[in-house]
């Protein structure tokens, strides 16, 4: 009996820990707009990790989705002499599913497994435990900055991701299916409008509060030893991907409803 009941306990005890990990850091969320609740330093490192450095790789990311989704769509528009929606699929695809889909990809292997670590590496060296005998939360001093970080830097990636991606999808419109750039252009802004532009910013501002808390969750989990650290880096993108995926589908469900 008192196995079972042990048994209980440690599952009890995980199945509490996320709701705990969210109630500490929404308690801690005022802070950030009091005069001394976020340090500047912090944000602006976490600004260049989460945007600057990931910038590259994705223009290089989408423009090549957005030309590998013009040559399918030409391929199959051709059989039925509409070449010109090619232009509909790839600003539609971009704009409401690859562009917010690529940019949290990326944002998850490069910025959720870094806070993993990061935090795995402070409870290692106990760092954690001395904030918070300092009375610091540690809540706030970790998670905070890199929330409003990654709610600054992945929208506006997104919205070069979309335009790598159109300009992908041009690239190929114009080299391969011979179609006049100011045609495509022009039916560019013809097909879509502002809605669908935020609706994918806001589907990746969405994205970007799940990659974080997840990455710090894992973190904050993480075991204390190197071994621990890297599983639980591991277990942070593993964990945003598949949270990713759910929110980008029922996103996608409801955008649906109201005609998006």
């Amino acid at each position: 009996m008192g196995l079972v009941r042990s048994v209980l306990a440690e599952k009890f005890k995980a199945a509490a820990a996320p709701v705990i990990f969210l109630g500490a850091v929404v308690s801690v969320l005022p802070r950030i707009f009091k005069k001394r609740g976020l340090r500047k330093k912090d944000l602006v490192y976490y600004l260049d990790l989460c945007g600057t450095r990931s910038l590259g790789v994705v223009l290089l990311i989408s423009a090549l989705m957005g030309m590998v989704l013009a040559l399918q769509g030409a391929l199959q528009l051709r059989k039925v002499g509409t070449d010109i929606f090619v232009v509909d699929l790839v600003g539609f695809a971009v704009l409401k599913e690859f562009g917010p889909l690529m940019v949290a990809i990326i944002a998850t292997g490069r910025a959720g497994s870094a806070f993993a670590a990061e935090i795995g590496t402070m409870k290692v060296n106990e760092e954690i435990y001395a904030l918070k005998t300092l009375g610091v939360a540690p809540e706030s001093f970790l998670v905070t900055p890199k929330l409003l970080a990654m709610l600054i830097a992945m929208p506006i990636l997104t919205v070069f991701s979309d335009a790598a991606g159109i300009f992908g999808g041009l690239a190929v419109g114009v080299t391969f299916m011979n179609i006049p750039v100011t045609a495509y252009v022009e039916r560019t802004f013809n097909v879509l409008d502002e809605i669908t532009f935020l609706l994918g910013v806001l589907k990746c501002s969405v994205f970007s509060v799940l990659i974080t808390l997840a990455g710090c969750y894992c973190g904050f989990q993480a075991e204390g030893d190197a071994q621990g650290v890297g599983r639980g880096a591991t277990k942070a993108v593993v964990l945003s991907i598949f949270l990713v995926i759910i929110a980008d589908a029922v996103l996608t469900l409801l955008y649906s409803f109201i005609g998006y």
